[in-house]
C-alpha cells in the first residue's frame, strides 16, 4: 500500500494575500513542495513572491484584485483551471484590520473587514467547490484541500476587534460547513489560527525581542503546516481548527455543554429561570464566559 505523500507535485494551488507576510510564506512553501501557484494580492503586491518562486524553479501566475469581489474569485479560478489545467488547493489568507471599540466603529470599518475576510473566503471557496463537485461527478472524489485563515480572535472576543472577531468566527463556521458539504466530493477543509508577526499584526506583537534564531512569530513556522494540510498525507484531516505558531500546533476541540437546565413545570417561569440559571451564576466570576481564555494562554 502506497503511503500518503507530502509532495504537491502536479497540484495547483491558489493563495490569496500572497504578496507578503503569511500569504507569501505559504505560497513559497506550496511551490517548494511542487505545486504551481496562483498568487493573489492587490495590484503590484504579488510580483516579488512570483519572482521568488520562479527563481527557485517553480511556476506562478498572478491575479491582482480585491478578494471580496466576485470578478477576482472568477479570475483566480480561470488562472488555475484554464492557465494551469486544474485546481487542487485553496489557501484563503487575505485580510485586513480596522480596529475600533464597538461603540466607535463605523459602518465602513465593519463592512470592509467582513468584505475582505468572510466574503473573500466565501467567494473563492464557493467557486472552487462548484468546480470540484463537477469534477467529482465526472471522475470521482478529487482529493482537494481548502485551508482557511481564522484567528484566535473568534475564540477570545477582543474588545477592539468586533468586526475582525465576527469575521473569523464566520470563517471557522464556513470551514466546518465546507468540510461537511464537500466530503462526498473528496474535498477537505481546515482552518488555522496563526500567530505571526506581519504588517497586519505589527501593533499586536511589536518587534521580535525573543533572542531566538527564528522569531517565534515568524510566518515560517506556519507555512509548513499549511503545505502539509494541502497534501495527500493529510487526507484524514478535515473540519478541524488549529492554533499554529512558534513550532506549535494545537488542535482546538469543539465547544462542550457546561451545564444544562430543565424546566420544573410545563413551561419556564421567571421564578424557575431565576432559581436554576440565576442560581448557577450567583457566585460565578462574571468574566468567565464563552471566550476561550485558556487557548490564549498557549505558549510555544
Amino acid at each position: 500500500m502506497t503511503n500518503p505523500t507530502t509532495s504537491l507535485d502536479g497540484k495547483v494551488a491558489i493563495v490569496t494575500g500572497a504578496g507578503a507576510g503569511l500569504g507569501r510564506a505559504e505560497a513559497l512553501a506550496l511551490a517548494d513542495a511542487g505545486a504551481r501557484v496562483v498568487l493573489n494580492d492587490l495590484p503590484g503586491g504579488a510580483e516579488g513572491t512570483a519572482e521568488e518562486i520562479r527563481s527557485r524553479g517553480g511556476e506562478a501566475s498572478i491575479v491582482a484584485g480585491d478578494v471580496g469581489e466576485r470578478a477576482t474569485a472568477d479570475a483566480m479560478m480561470a488562472a488555475a483551471v484554464d492557465g494551469f489545467g486544474r485546481l487542487d488547493v485553496v489557501v484563503n489568507n487575505a485580510g485586513i484590520t480596522r480596529d475600533r471599540m464597538l461603540f466607535n466603529m463605523s459602518d465602513e470599518e465593519w463592512d470592509q473587514v467582513i468584505h475582505i475576510h468572510l466574503r473573500g473566503h466565501f467567494l473563492l471557496s464557493r467557486n472552487a467547490a462548484s468546480y470540484w463537485r463537477t469534477q467529482a461527478k465526472e471522475s470521482g472524489p478529487v482529493g482537494a484541500s481548502v485551508v482557511n485563515t481564522a484567528s484566535e480572535a473568534f475564540l477570545s472576543g477582543p474588545p477592539g476587534q468586533a468586526n475582525y472577531g465576527a469575521a473569523k468566527a464566520g470563517i471557522a463556521a464556513l470551514t466546518v460547513s465546507t468540510a461537511r458539504s464537500m466530503a462526498s466530493s473528496g474535498v477537505r477543509a481546515n482552518a488555522i489560527c496563526p500567530r505571526a508577526r506581519t504588517a497586519m499584526t505589527a501593533q499586536v506583537f511589536g518587534e521580535d525581542q525573543s533572542g531566538m534564531d527564528v522569531d517565534p512569530y515568524s510566518p515560517e513556522h506556519v507555512a509548513p503546516v499549511v503545505a502539509y494540510l494541502a497534501s495527500d498525507a493529510a487526507a484524514n484531516i478535515t473540519g478541524q481548527v488549529f492554533v499554529v505558531y512558534g513550532g506549535m500546533v494545537a488542535l482546538v476541540a469543539a465547544p462542550v455543554v457546561e451545564e444544562r437546565f430543565d424546566k420544573a413545570g410545563d413551561l419556564w417561569t421567571a421564578d424557575d429561570l431565576d432559581k436554576q440559571i440565576g442560581g448557577y451564576f450567583t457566585d460565578r466570576d462574571p468574566a468567565h464566559g464563552f471566550a476561550a481564555d485558556s487557548i490564549m494562554k498557549l505558549r510555544a
